[in-house]
């Protein structure tokens, strides 16, 4: 297990019902080519992640758990950044082809969506 600042967390994670049905019910949403983020304000400190894959789009439960694993990789190298929100990451098409690198890429760039302003910067090249 991981004890890291990038490690996935339980409680950065959005698991239950309700959880679901709050973010979904705000209707705000980006979207790009193949997924749409829904979000809304987080009931903790930080952002957490739900991650839907409909088998309508990827029938093969080994292409939807390798989406998932792409958003859930994106979402912790970028969560220190993000505001604190409550994100549910959602497969809006289905993919021409699984090229893991385009997919991230496309994860990437919705995400960057949700980050905090940039910070002014300081004199200090740190």
């Amino acid at each position: 297990m991981h004890s890291g600042s990038f490690a996935f967390r339980p409680e950065y994670r959005l698991r239950k019902t309700d959880e679901f049905s709050s973010v979904f019910s705000l209707r705000r949403t980006q979207r790009s080519r193949h997924f749409v983020i829904h979000h809304g304000p987080s009931g903790c400190d930080g952002a957490r992640l739900g991650v839907v894959v409909a088998k309508r789009f990827l029938k093969r439960a080994n292409a939807r758990n390798l989406v998932k694993r792409l958003a859930r990789e994106a979402f912790r190298h970028q969560r220190p950044a993000l505001k604190p929100v409550d994100i549910i990451l959602r497969l809006n098409a289905r993919p021409d082809g699984l090229d893991r690198k385009r997919l991230r890429e496309e994860i990437d760039a919705l995400l960057a969506r949700m980050r905090r302003p940039a910070a002014e910067p300081s004199g200090d090249p740190a």
